[in-house]
């Protein structure tokens, strides 16, 4: 573990990337607003009310990356998600896959950190498939398609989701 306040390499050049793209975007919206400054204006509208959405999963995503930091020893949780976790691996991820909300990519960094320390390959593909159920549309879902079209799909999901990592497991195992 490094201490803390250090900042990696890859860090580093992750942040440059970041205020690069940050200058880019501003450029953007300079130039968008000096040539049609009613649709700039719509929209900076429209971005600023993505953002109201985006900034609280960032923030709960990033609470909960101190979290497992602080107090979770990344390689333990990896070894519960590792090669030898078994049955239990596959449950945990599928169930977090499942219960995780919020747009994908906000959770690419903490997956990223566990693969790092060493969690499967095959569970991390589980949990990205797995987030394709969700939870607060399954009632919708059962409304407009039936209850047993609902159990069918999100059966069939799940099973997908283990079969598709299982998948990526072999592959991602034999080109390393």
């Amino acid at each position: 573990m490094k201490p803390a306040g250090k900042i990696s390499k890859q860090q580093k050049q992750q942040l440059k990337i970041g205020f690069a793209m940050l200058f880019v975007v501003l450029l953007l919206y300079s130039a968008a607003a000096a040539v049609a400054p009613e649709k700039a204006a719509v929209a900076f509208e429209n971005s600023a009310a993505i953002m109201k959405l985006i900034i609280p999963i960032l923030l709960l995503v990033t609470v909960l990356m101190a979290l497992i930091n602080s107090y979770l020893n990344p390689k333990k949780l990896a070894a519960h998600l590792g090669e030898e976790s078994g049955l239990k691996g596959w449950i945990i991820a599928v169930i977090a896959g499942i219960l995780s909300h919020g747009p994908g990519y906000i959770w690419y960094p903490m997956l990223s950190d566990l693969r790092r320390h060493g969690a499967n390959n095959g569970l991390i593909v589980a949990f990205i498939y797995a987030r394709s159920i969700k939870l607060p549309w399954l009632p919708v879902l059962a409304g407009y398609f039936g209850l047993l079209f609902t159990l069918f799909l999100v059966t069939f999901t799940i099973v997908g989701a283990v079969v598709q990592g299982m998948i990526a497991r072999k592959l991602l195992r034999k080109s390393s």
